[in-house]
């Protein structure tokens, strides 16, 4: 990370968060426990909401039947085998305010199969502010798809963790500083409307 400030300009920044949800926030996460990661993330979404800047919230879920879900065979697989309960997937309390966009996605990039990216280009988003779980799956992927997508990318990294201290560390300075600008929250400015 620099630790340098960073001007955005609201009417054509959104704030784009990954996968707060309950069952993903209650797995063990590193740096910062999911409680962590949350609270960063609301100090976030107020600074945007205050800015009257766009917040969408990204969930990952499946169809009671799981037909939606990837079925390409992998060693590691990382989708249920089955459709876990509909709390599993519920953003967390309070998270989701009227106005904000929530995308469900069925993999973990939140572009692919989804209208993330009409969502953003019918507002004239240029710049996504990226956060969320897990750093170096559905941020990565989402950032990684973004950045291809022509869109300027900042890594909120105070509102990212992930399985363990060296994949979040990995991604956050190997990978994601290549197509994107990685700062704390409290970097983040707006510019005067």
């Amino acid at each position: 990370m620099r630790n340098e400030k960073t001007l955005l300009n609201p009417a054509c920044s959104a704030l784009v968060m990954i996968d707060l949800q309950n069952g993903i926030l209650a797995q063990p996460l590193h740096p910062r426990s999911g409680d962590v990661v949350l609270e960063n993330a609301r100090g976030l979404i107020a600074k945007f909401r205050a800015a009257n800047a766009p917040i969408i919230l990204v969930r990952v879920f499946w169809s009671p039947d799981m037909a939606d879900a990837p079925r390409q065979p992998v060693d590691m697989p990382s989708v249920p085998p089955k459709c876990p309960p509909d709390d599993w997937g519920t953003l967390v309390d309070g998270l989701e305010q009227p106005g904000d966009i929530v995308i469900t996605k069925h993999q973990w990039g939140a572009f692919y199969g989804t209208e993330l990216d009409l969502q953003l280009r019918r507002r004239g988003i240029d710049t996504i502010v990226l956060g969320g779980v897990v750093t170096n799956f559905g941020v990565e992927s989402t950032a990684r798809a973004a950045w291809e997508h022509g869109y300027n990318i900042v890594i909120a990294e105070d509102t990212t963790a992930t399985k363990s201290i060296e994949m979040h560390q990995f991604s956050i300075t190997e990978i994601l500083p290549r197509i994107a600008r990685i700062r704390r929250s409290d970097e983040l400015e707006f510019t005067a409307p």
